[in-house]
């Protein structure tokens, strides 16, 4: 069943007036793929544009606070902890990003951490584009969501 539309085929917001509020988490995460000079770069922090890692937290964690007004049928929540890591993983070329993300509210977090790990690796896609012009964003995806009616679900993959 599509929450967000209505009988007659209309987009629609989703009514929680009803919901009880409950503590929520919602953990997610994807990669970029760089080039292993750029990693490096990363690492010591020698790119042009400064610290690309403290800059895609930031980034990160601003966009989940927005992410009701970039996505058109989200509800605005007031987020409770907001925690985005990232592990780079130089023999595979890769920056991984996580974002775990809670609140005590009437609906989920799982927009906002989502959100969070798109925006910070685009991020840093940003900061390191003048070093490697092949980067790759890939599977960012949900791996865990706690409270509300439908208790824990965690991702299978």
């Amino acid at each position: 069943m599509l929450t967000h539309i209505d009988n007659d085929g209309n987009a629609k917001m989703v009514d929680i007036s009803k919901k009880n509020n409950t503590d929520r988490i919602a953990v997610a995460s994807g990669y970029i793929e760089l080039n292993k000079e750029t990693i490096e770069l990363v690492k010591i922090g020698n790119l042009k544009k400064g610290d690309v890692l403290t800059v895609a937290k930031i980034a990160g964690i601003q966009a989940s606070k927005k992410t009701s007004s970039l996505i058109p049928l989200c509800h605005n929540i007031n987020l409770n902890k907001i925690n985005i890591q990232f592990n780079i993983d130089t023999q595979e070329g890769k920056i991984y990003c996580k974002s775990t993300i809670n609140c005590s509210g009437k609906t989920g977090v799982e927009m906002e951490a989502l959100t969070a790990v798109s925006v910070a690796l685009l991020t840093i896609y940003d900061m390191c584009k003048a070093s490697d012009k092949n980067m790759s964003i890939s599977e960012i995806k949900l791996l865990e969501k706690r409270g509300g009616k439908s208790g824990l679900w965690v991702s299978r993959t």
